[in-house]
């Protein structure tokens, strides 16, 4: 019984895909010398529609990305992905970073920087436009790709927000005339 439990938990914990997008030494310079650690930034996702990014800090690389996909999965959102893209374009905010992202056709592919193309690739999306803005801190731009997907609604909740149907959105008859 015991035995099913665990197969049970590891099968739901390999499902989700992780990928480490930075490892960087920070050195913090004190009266007695300098403290070396590690900071690790890590997307996680099941290409499903799921997807987060954590950042971890340590002494040891190993503790810090353990730290940091840890994290990844607290911070985890749902991506409407619709026949490979987003719904519709959205603009994704992190401080000094600035991530536009637009739907793209079939057969476009992630056209996209390295940060930005882990956090899509592993949320689902096989076709998307992006420009990074402003400051391309891999972190930010991390952050800020998964601020502009959380702000995404499927045509679904729109027609639900607009009170019409789902294919009356699409043909625009919220228009007066």
């Amino acid at each position: 019984m015991a035995l099913d439990k665990n197969l049970m938990a590891s099968a739901a914990a390999e499902e989700f895909e992780e990928r480490i997008i930075e490892i960087r030494r920070v050195t913090k310079v004190t009266t007695g010398g300098k403290n070396i650690s590690f900071r690790v930034v890590a997307v996680v996702g099941n290409r499903n529609g799921k997807v987060g990014v954590g950042s971890g800090n340590a002494r040891e690389v190993p503790q810090a990305i353990r730290k940091a996909i840890q994290n990844a999965k607290k911070n985890m959102i749902e991506v409407p992905v619709k026949n490979g893209t987003i719904p519709h374009e959205v603009f994704g905010r992190q401080d000094a970073s600035k991530v536009l992202l637009k739907p793209a056709g079939p057969g476009t592919g992630i056209i996209a920087s390295a940060a930005v193309r882990a956090v899509v690739e592993l949320a689902g999306v096989h076709n998307i436009l992006s420009k990074a803005l402003g400051s391309t801190t891999s972190i930010n731009l991390a952050k800020a790709t998964l601020n502009g997907l959380k702000e995404l609604k499927s045509p679904k909740e729109y027609a639900e927000l607009r009170d019409l149907s789902v294919t009356k959105v699409f043909q625009g008859a919220h228009k007066e005339g």
